[in-house]
């Protein structure tokens, strides 16, 4: 580490290239949730977004938005949600616009009324 930090110096280079692959200690790192559609029901996901601190969960009539940029990976949401969500596994992000790190989840699950 020391030698390219080192060599940046001398040339001037302030920025090194994105990595190729992860190293294995990422894995261990918090990452955002990943939803099953076909387990979402409008109540869940209104409990989802009531359950989100940072304000990366909302909702617009049938679809959950899901703002990556905004998510701290903190879990809650992924107690939350029983089966209906998993970690995602991916806990660097990198995107050239915002917008791209916004997903939009479709509501498919169907509500059990007694």
């Amino acid at each position: 580490m020391a030698s390219w930090f080192y060599r940046g110096l001398r040339r001037g280079i302030v920025t090194t290239r994105y990595p190729k692959q992860l190293d294995e200690w990422a894995t261990t790192l918090p990452s955002p949730p990943a939803f099953h559609s076909e387990r979402l029901t409008v109540e869940l996901v209104d409990q989802l977004v009531a359950s989100c601190d940072s304000g990366a969960l909302s909702r617009d009539e049938r679809q959950l938005r899901v703002d990556l940029g905004r998510c701290t990976g903190c879990g809650r949401c992924l107690q939350a949600a029983g089966g209906a969500a998993k970690a995602s596994g991916e806990p660097l992000l990198a995107s050239l616009t915002r917008q791209a790190l916004i997903k939009i989840v479709p509501i498919r699950g169907r509500s059990q009324t007694p």
